[in-house]
This record gives structure tokens, C-alpha cells and sequence, in this order.
């Protein structure tokens, strides 16, 4: 199991972060178009998809599951 795995199981399976080893990002492919919200490690960049985002309220609702406040980086 990796390390963005174990991190992201801690505690709350599906609603919790450690914001000092991963970042909540959006991953936005420069073809399509198609946006993804997930978290990236910060020390390695690995990326763990969450979601896939349609639309304002698909990041406001992954905003909302893992209590993140702030704006949320977008990565290509």
C-alpha cells in the first residue's frame, strides 16, 4: 500500500486528508478539458484522483467532503 494511499485511509476512509503531506488539486487534462478533483503528495507529486468534475458543484461538494477552504490549485 503507498504512502498517498495510507494517508488518505487514515482516520475517516473517505473524508479526510493530512493537508502537511498531500494538496487538494484539480487535475485538468490540456486535450479535452476533462477536470479531475483528487489530492497531490507534496513531496513526491504523485496525484490520487477523488472525482471526476462536470461542473462548480462537483468541486464545491469535494470543497464540502474533505473541509477544504481556500482556493484549490489546478495542474495540467
Amino acid at each position: 500500500m503507498s504512502l498517498l494511499h495510507k494517508v488518505l485511509k487514515k482516520n475517516n476512509p473517505a473524508r479526510s486528508y493530512d493537508p502537511s503531506l498531500l494538496r487538494p488539486v484539480i487535475l485538468s487534462s490540456i486535450c479535452t478539458g476533462e477536470k479531475t478533483a483528487g489530492f497531490q503528495e507534496i513531496s513526491t507529486g504523485k496525484f490520487r484522483e477523488v472525482m471526476l468534475v462536470k461542473n462548480d458543484a462537483d468541486i464545491q461538494r469535494f470543497r464540502e467532503q474533505y473541509g477544504i477552504e481556500g482556493e484549490i490549485k489546478t495542474i495540467y
